[in-house]
């Protein structure tokens, strides 16, 4: 069979995150940086395909190429090391602390990379266009990306942490399906359904809202009268909203979705139970 069994699927995501929790800072930083390109990427093409008049689902399924690069790629997501670590360190593969250390690391590594990919795409000017009038405005593509970033500002804590949840469950599950591939179009193929599921269903992922909110409010700090024209509130769209609605609760939904629900019930599952039965062995009890 040219497939893994859900077994060895719980074993070689036990082998990846202990390699991700021996990489190196340097690698740790640059794959990071990659991982939140990657994923501003497939952010952008989502606004692209939405201001041109796609449906959600369309919206959902361009999206997937993001988290595509990052697998087969080799880079180094934070939502996708949720998973990843906390099954490695469940079964005694990795430390507790080297968890945490890379967590943290690839995070800001993440949300470095998404800033740096909102600081080109916006200095490409695709967010402004003219009116019928000839006069300055937000463009198709401009009038998309605040709307995104504006809905995303607008969640209450409770709305967007569980949206989180769900995100991760989905995005962790394409990683999982990803590891069952032992070739590339198997990968793709794994990676799009549930990436297209979560996107197209308004969940949340705290590393593509490093670029979805970001480049909201670069746009309408730039151009607040034009963003005022489009019928924006120019006020929703600070760091500090962004952060304390949006990015925290989005944060913890993640780490709860990856970590608890695939991570923990997967462990449980396959790990844990091999784990029992091989230390049983040792003893001789049952023998």
């Amino acid at each position: 069979m040219n497939i893994f069994s859900p077994a060895e699927v719980a074993v070689n995501a036990c082998t990846a995150g202990k390699n991700k929790g021996d990489l190196a800072l340097f690698p740790m930083i640059i794959l990071g940086i990659l991982a939140g390109a990657y994923i501003g990427f497939g952010a952008n093409l989502a606004t692209v395909v939405g201001a041109d008049g796609g449906s959600k689902f369309l919206f959902g399924a361009v999206f997937s190429v993001g988290l595509m690069m990052v697998v087969i790629g080799g880079a180094e997501l934070f939502t996708g090391n949720n998973m990843f670590l906390t099954i490695c360190a469940l079964n005694g593969q990795t430390t507790w602390g080297k968890l945490l250390y890379n967590w943290v690391v690839v995070y800001f590594a993440n949300f470095a990379g998404s800033l740096l990919l909102v600081f080109i795409i916006f200095s490409g000017m695709f967010w402004i266009g003219t009116n019928a009038e000839g006069n300055l405005a937000l463009s198709a593509i401009g009038v998309k990306a605040v709307s995104i970033a504006q809905g995303k500002l607008t969640l209450t804590w409770s709305s967007a942490f569980c949206r989180a949840i769900c995100c991760n469950w989905l995005v962790c599950m394409a990683v999982w399906l990803a590891l069952t591939a032992k070739d590339t179009i198997g990968k793709i193929f794994a990676i799009f359904f549930p990436i297209m599921a979560f996107v197209t269903s308004g969940f949340e992922h705290s590393v593509a809202n490093m670029y979805f909110i970001p480049m909201g409010i670069t746009i309408v700090s730039k151009a607040p009268e034009l963003a005022i024209a489009a019928g924006f509130d120019p006020t929703l769209f600070t760091y500090g909203n962004f952060i304390m609605n949006n990015l925290i609760p989005v944060t913890l939904g993640n780490i709860v979705g990856g970590g608890f629900f695939v991570a923990g019930l997967y462990y449980l599952a396959y790990l844990r139970p091999a784990k029992i039965a091989a230390a049983r062995k040792d003893s001789g009890v049952g023998a």
